[in-house]
Order: structure tokens, then sequence, then C-alpha cells
């Protein structure tokens, strides 16, 4: 068994994978701990890890983890999958490129579109000869909702629920229909823009705010709740004969 562990912004999972690539046991989070984590060592047979992480992790989190079982940290350092096209390597998110990866390993020698919803919304290109080339980063759905108010002295505060008005009659339904739709909006041109150059693109949808999503998107959509831990397995595997 393989123990993969995704420290996200704002949730944090760690999966149990078996040696297929299938997932045996997962746990989410919001700070995953020492604690949480010592019954699936108990549960498992765990041969190797791999942690990777763009949020704020519990401190003791790594040096534990690095005592129970060999462990990498992921990064574009080490052995990857795909070929990395990103002129800036070293700033690249993790979650980014593992999710590029696990796209990849789905879809291979296809253009493929990640679209990860949650804190930020993010985008990734993946192309046919299985190269990443980077994408896009703009501000999530709920952190457009709490600019609104920051910025301004009288705007409240919108919870992004759905339906959204294309027209709105009160100041909330007027936030609402901005965020939510505008958040649609700025998804589905990315993926016409895309589709014009790659007619045979398969885009795929991920992150914490997909659910929510998926259902209103009008471009065909494939979601994929766990590409990152996808892409981290695959990575792991690729890098495993190095741990042991």
């Amino acid at each position: 068994m393989f123990l993969v562990i995704d420290i996200g912004n704002t949730r944090q999972k760690a999966a149990i994978f078996d040696r297929h690539g299938e997932i045996v046991e997962l746990l989410q989070s919001t700070l995953l701990s020492p604690e949480e984590l010592q019954p699936l060592f108990a549960r498992h047979a765990v041969r190797a890890a791999i942690l990777s992480s763009v949020g704020n992790a519990h401190p003791q989190l790594s040096e534990w983890l690095a005592g129970q079982v060999h462990t990498l940290t992921f990064s574009t350092r080490l052995r990857l999958p795909l070929t990395i096209g990103y002129h800036t390597p070293e700033t690249l998110g993790t979650d980014r490129i593992a999710a590029a990866i696990g796209a990849n390993a789905l879809y291979a020698n296809t253009p493929v579109l990640v679209i990860q919803a949650g804190t930020c919304l993010v985008t990734d290109f993946v192309s046919r000869d299985n190269e990443y080339q980077g994408g896009s980063i703009s501000p999530g759905l709920r952190m457009r909702c709490a600019a609104l108010p920051h910025f301004t002295a009288r705007l409240p505060l919108v919870e992004p629920l759905q339906p959204a008005p294309i027209t709105g009659k009160t100041t909330e339904e007027s936030i609402l229909s901005g965020t939510v739709n505008g958040f649609l909006f700025e998804i589905e041109g990315f993926i016409h823009r895309y589709q014009a150059q790659y007619p045979d693109l398969i885009t795929l949808l991920t992150g914490g705010d997909a659910p929510l999503l998926s259902g209103m998107i009008k471009n065909r959509i494939f979601a994929a709740p766990n590409l990152v831990l996808l892409g981290l397995f695959k990575t792991l595997i690729l890098n495993v004969s190095e741990t042991q």
C-alpha cells in the first residue's frame, strides 16, 4: 500500500492507494495531524509515502511521517511521468503539476485542460505529446465574494449559491450574478479558446467547488475529484525504487 497526502489551501487529504492505483481509504480534514493518520498505518502496510503541500500543514506532520515510512516530498525535482514546459518550474504550485500528471495518466497522448475550482480558479494544459505547458490563476468563487465587502464600504458578503440570476434585482442577487455567472463565463471562455485550437480536447474539473459547478457548465466536462491524489500516486510509483 502507498500513502499520498495533499495539503491544500482549504482542504487536506490523505489516501491509501493499492498497487493498482485504486484508492482503498480516503481521509479528509482541515488540518491533518499525526493522530489522525496513525490509524491508517495500523490498518494498512504502507510501503512508501509522498507529501505535497501548498497550504499550512500541521507543524509536526513532516517529521512524524518521516519517522513512520520513507517519505518523498513532491516537487519538480523528482522524476515525473510527463515533461515540463513551464518556464519557471521552481515557482510552480505542486497541486497544479500533480493534477496535470493525474490528467495525463487518465488521458495520455491527448490534449487535456484541467480546471481546479477551489480557493483559486486554476487552469492547466497538458499537450498531446505529454508536456505540461502551464495555464492560468485567478481568484476562486468564494474569494471573489469575500473581496467585495473587503474593498467596498457597503457591499455585503454573499454566499455563492445557485441558481444565480443573470439580472440581479437586489444587491445580493447582483453580486451573485456577477460572481457566480462571471466565474462560469470565465471557465467556459477558457474551454472555448482551447477547443478552438484543440478540437479533441478533454476537459477535467476538480477542486472543492467542482460539485457546485459541474451541472452548470455548458461544455462537456468530466469530474475528477481526486486528480491531484492520482498524480501524486503516479509520481510516487515512478520514484518508489529510490525509496526502498
